[in-house]
């Protein structure tokens, strides 16, 4: 049977902008995939605490007060948890993450199941330096200390370093070598209230596309990305015309597919991050390193 995890405190000191909110209001906005009667039902349970004391329905919140939300231990949804350690040394950590397993906490069922929650069993301090969506293996790169978490962010940030992908696209673009670069915003999305998505006017963004292998009704490509914009690859490729196989929320546009659900963590697309290039953060060595793709990302010769 399913063991639950030890449970979670949700923090934060309310802002300005939420003063004179009540407090029910602020609870759903900030957790909009829970309903009304599950926050009364926390709140009259006391599981809400304001400023260290329960917290009642009309409440109204002041600037600097700390908000908690004590959530009682849960069972977390099954995920993959096997992992593997690419490379390490005492300025940087590169952590192979399988399909299906989270980087990090979020949507409110994944704690232990996470990839921080693994690493963080070896190193309590790391912390990751991006993070790749649920549905996507490949490498994530960590600082595996509090004090090599700048020097290596540095790093990660800096000139010349590459970060490549592999991905099963639908169908076969025109080009062997092309550029994507359709700006990325946040559209509404009723889900979620917001969702990434191709938007004109949104934040500049670009990848380069190299189509590895013609397969009967799809493409293996390499795509490397010079932003990193959330869901980039899935976004510029389904703007393209040519969606990742598989994928449930983009279609083609850039934008969410018509009368989907889907949430940008549900399974079923191809997407692996395959090799990421960086200057050592102390030495200045030029490093590659890189995460084995599954084999329906390699190439058949």
């Amino acid at each position: 049977m399913p063991t639950p995890n030890g449970g979670f405190r949700y923090q934060e000191q309310i802002a300005t902008s939420a003063s004179g909110r009540g407090v029910l209001a602020h609870l759903m906005i900030r957790y909009p995939l829970a309903s009304q009667p599950e926050w009364l039902s926390r709140i009259d349970s006391g599981q809400v605490f304001l400023e260290d004391r329960p917290a009642r329905r009309d409440d109204i919140l002041r600037a600097g007060q700390r908000l908690v939300w004590a959530r009682p231990p849960w069972i977390e949804p099954e995920a993959p948890l096997a992992t593997a350690i690419l490379y390490e040394d005492g300025d940087l950590l590169a952590v192979a993450k399988p399909s299906g397993l989270p980087t990090l906490p979020g949507g409110g069922e994944f704690l232990d199941h996470t990839l921080l929650a693994l690493v963080r069993r070896r190193h309590p301090e790391a912390s990751p330096m991006h993070r790749l969506g649920r549905g996507t293996s490949g490498l994530v790169l960590f600082a595996p200390t509090a004090r090599a978490r700048k020097p290596l962010q540095a790093a990660f940030q800096g000139d010349g370093t590459r970060k490549v992908y592999r991905t099963l696209c639908s169908g076969h673009p025109e080009a062997a070598t092309f550029d994507i670069t359709a700006p990325i915003g946040e559209v509404p999305y009723a889900p979620l209230g917001r969702l990434h998505a191709a938007l004109v006017g949104g934040r500049p963004s670009k990848s380069r596309v190299t189509v590895l292998e013609r397969r009967e009704d799809a493409s293996l490509l390499e795509v490397e990305i010079a932003t990193g914009r959330p869901h980039q690859i899935r976004i510029h490729l389904a703007w393209a015309g040519h969606p990742l196989v598989g994928d449930p929320l983009y279609g083609p546009g850039g934008v969410p597919r018509p009368g989907t659900r889907a949430l940008p963590g549900d399974p079923g697309y191809r997407l692996h991050a395959h090799r990421l290039e960086l200057a050592h953060p102390r030495t200045g060595e030029w490093l590659t390193l890189a995460c084995q793709p599954p084999p329906p990302l390699r190439c058949s010769l």
